[in-house]
């Protein structure tokens, strides 16, 4: 009887965390940040993109889209949520929003940067907490008041986004994927076939852990790009050769998260070239990584 017991209670507790799950106000998360999220499965997730910043790389103007689209998402564990986020900030801000995160009790696992030789420089803050995500989200948003973040949602457009200006099939048939057009930036996320834990509990690629290409146009079928690749330790060098030999420049090398299960690696990258053929030298990145769906 004893057993049976505790099994029943075990029961009602997982009802209870499940009806705590459906329960949740995301509206409520929602007005804490101050913009509504994109959800994904069960994950919901807040674009921070920096469009006050004027940031120049090799003579190109990168837009929100290309490097500078910080974000926090949240994904429901139990009774709370597991939040994960990448901040973009420059130099002055970096130590003003950290040691408002920490006294806080959010987790600060990264600070460093994606880009080289940018003006201004920008600098990426990787955050995690556990807990209620109401009560998260108003800790982010009083640490990003140390900033010039906007949260304001933009002017409803009409019509099209900006046109892409090269052909964006030929990319897609180079990369084996299909990218988007999100503000004039040509997209692709390709999640990692490995199953990436952290605390015990797998984590969605939504959660930040997919290899993110993204291609601004520039001229003549031109475009810059910029992105992550995700890899495991044994795939870093082989990812770094396969960028370099396709005259993709490294940017970066370095971890996001602590705990997680393969240990990841992040590697940045930036080129300006013929999209295609940068393209055709993503490809060969996403050959040296175990991508989904590759093949």
């Amino acid at each position: 009887m004893k057993t049976a017991f505790l099994t029943l209670a075990t029961a009602a507790r997982l009802v209870s965390a499940s009806a705590a799950i459906a329960e949740t106000d995301w509206s409520q998360v929602d007005s804490a940040i101050g913009k509504k999220s994109t959800v994904t499965g069960t994950v919901h997730r807040y674009g921070l993109p920096r469009s006050d910043l004027h940031v120049v790389l090799d003579g190109v103007s990168i837009k929100p889209g290309l490097a500078l689209g910080g974000w926090i998402a949240f994904e429901p564990r139990g009774l709370e949520a597991m939040m994960m986020g990448d901040l973009v900030l420059i130099e002055a801000e970096v130590n003003p929003v950290m040691r408002a995160l920490l006294a806080n009790g959010v987790e600060v696992s990264a600070v460093h940067n994606h880009l080289l030789r940018a003006s201004p420089p920008t600098f990426y803050m990787h955050v995690a907490a556990h807990g209620d995500p109401v009560k998260l989200a108003k800790i982010l948003r009083e640490a990003l008041a140390e900033t010039k973040t906007p949260f304001e949602s933009p002017s409803a457009s009409v019509g099209e986004p900006p046109k892409i200006a090269f052909d964006t099939a030929q990319v897609d048939d180079a990369l084996g994927f299909q990218g988007k057009n999100n503000g004039g930036v040509y997209q692709f996320s390709i999640p990692k076939a490995d199953q990436v834990k952290a605390d015990g509990a797998t984590v969605s690629p939504a959660m930040g852990i997919a290899n993110v290409i993204n291609f601004q146009s520039t001229s003549d079928g031109r475009a810059a790009i910029t992105g992550d690749f995700v890899a495991t330790a044994k795939e870093v060098e082989p990812l770094l050769k396969a960028l370099q030999s396709n005259g993709i420049e490294v940017t970066a090398v370095h971890n996001h998260m602590l705990d997680e299960e393969p240990r990841l690696y992040f590697v940045h990258f930036w080129a300006t070239e013929d999209a295609v053929r940068l393209a055709r030298g993503l490809r060969a990145g996403l050959d040296a990584v175990h991508a989904l769906g590759k093949g």
